[in-house]
């Protein structure tokens, strides 16, 4: 896979990773390796918040539109 942001610049660069959500291939110059909150609890809302976070990578476009919702 090839990473997509870098294919827009007009470079052929290897993904290293593919965002947890858009699924968008991404190299180590687009990604964002971020620590997400892990939550436990029922239906319909999680109660508890875990002392543990979970790594996941995103490209920029994603990090940053998670990133002003938490403005």
């Amino acid at each position: 896979m090839k990473c997509y942001l870098c294919k827009l610049e007009g470079k052929d660069t290897d993904a290293v990773a593919s965002c947890i959500v858009c699924g968008m291939g991404v190299c180590m110059d687009h990604v964002v390796r971020e620590e997400i909150d892990q939550w436990e609890g029922g239906y319909p809302f999680p109660a508890t918040k875990l002392k543990k976070t979970i790594p996941r990578m995103l490209c920029k476009p994603c990090y940053n539109a998670l990133m002003e919702g938490k403005k």
